[in-house]
């Protein structure tokens, strides 16, 4: 459980920071998907955003928590 609270909590900061820093400089109507416009609203722009951010920083937590295991600790 300790382990979750080290990867979730720095993540969701940081998905948030992201996501302050990527909407500032882009708005949710002006982007494209593949070529596509992105046909949501802001609201869910902006939400599946904060989402993708958190994601990639819990995968960033997570493996520095697991590279930072010693050898002598068992697998879980």
């Amino acid at each position: 459980m300790k382990c979750a609270m080290w990867i979730l909590w720095p993540s969701f900061l940081m998905g948030g920071v992201a996501e302050g820093v990527f909407f500032t400089l882009f708005d949710p109507a002006d982007l494209h998907v593949f070529g596509n416009p992105v046909e949501l609203s802001r609201t869910a722009v902006y939400t599946l955003g904060f989402f993708m951010f958190w994601l990639f920083a819990a995968a960033s937590s997570s493996l520095t928590c697991f590279l930072q295991r010693n050898g002598d600790e068992p697998s879980r």
